[in-house]
């Protein structure tokens, strides 16, 4: 069996940050929500048909992978909660993993909007998102896609039974990791460092 984490929020509200720190200190593999963006960007063209239509397919293998092959899975998303069909998304993934005897833990951060703004220049952010380098390109889907879509939940609304909310405007990435590890009472993986970060 196999684990999913899944670490939601906004742009730059600090997914990636907080799900490196997680994988380092349980020893969980991490698929950023870029990684299948990035390189589906190089082969076929930013956003072009064939481009959705491969990451989709990267995302899609991986997490059949990861259940075939018991890997326990950390995954970030940006999540439009007004959308229906993000739902059954989600809830879709929660059910691939836990009919084969693993859990699903769902993470969603919340930041200021100028905290986001902040953290969407920041070198390590640059490093590793190349279709964030053009940042007045960046700021400016980060600014239209928190007016045209609801990026965190309301307040008193969960949608799965281990769903945990955290502001992380003034938090590091290591002190939300530990909260996530001891609400869900995660315990690390038996496993060598180049098993689940192997050239990072």
């Amino acid at each position: 069996m196999a684990d999913l984490i899944v670490i939601c929020g906004p742009q730059a509200v600090g997914k990636m940050t907080v799900a490196e720190s997680l994988r380092d200190k349980i020893k969980y593999n991490l698929m950023l929500n870029h990684d299948s963006i990035e390189i589906s960007d190089r082969i076929f063209g930013f956003s072009t048909p064939a481009q959705r239509e491969f990451n989709t397919v990267f995302r899609e293998k991986a997490f059949e992978l990861a259940v075939k092959y018991h890997v326990n899975l950390v995954f970030t998303y940006v999540c439009a909660f007004e959308m229906p069909e993000e739902r059954e998304y989600l809830t879709g993934l929660a059910d691939m993993f836990q009919a084969e005897g693993g859990n699903f833990y769902f993470v969603e951060l919340s930041a200021e909007l100028e905290t986001r703004l902040a953290r969407n220049v920041s070198p390590h952010r640059m490093e590793r998102k190349v279709s964030k380098r053009d940042v007045e390109w960046s700021r400016s889907n980060l600014l239209a896609s928190a007016e045209k879509h609801r990026l965190n939940t309301y307040k008193n609304e969960f949608w799965f039974k281990n769903h945990i909310k955290i502001d992380n405007t003034n938090l590091k990435p290591d002190e939300v990791a530990d909260i996530i590890i001891e609400k869900f009472a995660l315990v690390a993986c038996d496993k060598e460092e180049r098993e689940y970060r192997f050239g990072i």
